[in-house]
């Protein structure tokens, strides 16, 4: 072999390495950009009304009540627009809890597991503090609430389930799924009911799908709910917020 030649062996494997990375790239490009937008409709919880006031730090929203008797910090749905889920989180503002909507990179929650840390430090008057999210955001939720359970009271797990054991963790949780819900494993969600407390609170929205947690229309996949996103969600957070205020 000529010393020519054994030069251009590396120079080619160089060469296939960032071919391979340039494909893949593209790919995460096109995935993560094919995602789903916040419907118009949101826009008026983007607003502070008389009841809750809305701000925005650092990408992440804030919907605060005047006497939060809580706090709930939520991670959004795998590739939904945070800002889907404000209509839920005014209405369960509007219902005393102060909720902090987190912006993920690229709509994913499993990029940024941690997006949690430090909220809480931003607001002192509040010392009861939850985490929750839908689907893949509460998965990673579960997983945050499982090594920082000290720092926080439950955890709310919308069309979701956790794969961290959280029998002993000493957190309330509330979850819930429509029974609609065409998108949510029901194997692995009943395979990973174990991993929570005995306590938990369990119920099933009837006519509700899994998109109808947030505005940000239609799912893949998912059912034909009888009931509207609108009510969805005012259930949801009128559920939510009576089960923070029942802590003992």
């Amino acid at each position: 072999m000529s010393n020519e030649t054994e030069k251009s062996i590396p120079r080619k494997i160089v060469l296939c390495i960032l071919a391979i990375l340039l494909v893949m790239s593209v790919v995460f490009g096109v995935y993560v950009n094919n995602y789903y937008h916040v419907d118009a409709s949101a826009d008026a919880a983007l607003q502070s009304d008389a009841l809750v006031m809305v701000t925005e730090q650092d990408g992440n929203w804030i919907f605060a009540p005047h006497e939060p008797v809580a706090g709930l910090i939520f991670y959004p749905g795998g590739k939904v627009e945070n800002t889907a889920y404000a209509p839920l989180l005014q209405d369960l503002a509007a219902d005393g809890v102060l909720c902090v909507l987190v912006k993920m990179p690229c709509n994913l929650a499993v990029l940024d597991m941690n997006a949690a840390d430090g909220i809480a430090e931003k607001f002192p008057q509040i010392d009861s503090w939850y985490i929750g999210g839908h689907s893949l955001g509460g998965a990673m939720a579960a997983s945050y609430a499982a090594k920082h359970s000290d720092e926080l009271d439950g955890l709310v797990l919308l069309a979701a389930y956790s794969t961290a054991d959280l029998t002993d963790s000493g957190l309330r949780v509330y979850t819930t799924y429509g029974s609609e819900d065409g998108v949510l494993n029901r194997e692995k969600y009943a395979a990973n009911r174990g991993n929570l407390p005995q306590d938990t609170v369990e119920t099933v929205i009837s006519g509700g799908c899994h998109a109808g947690f947030g505005s940000y229309g239609p799912q893949q996949g998912d059912g034909v709910p009888t009931i509207s996103a609108e009510e969805q969600q005012q259930q949801t957070a009128d559920a939510v917020a009576a089960w923070i205020k029942q802590k003992p």
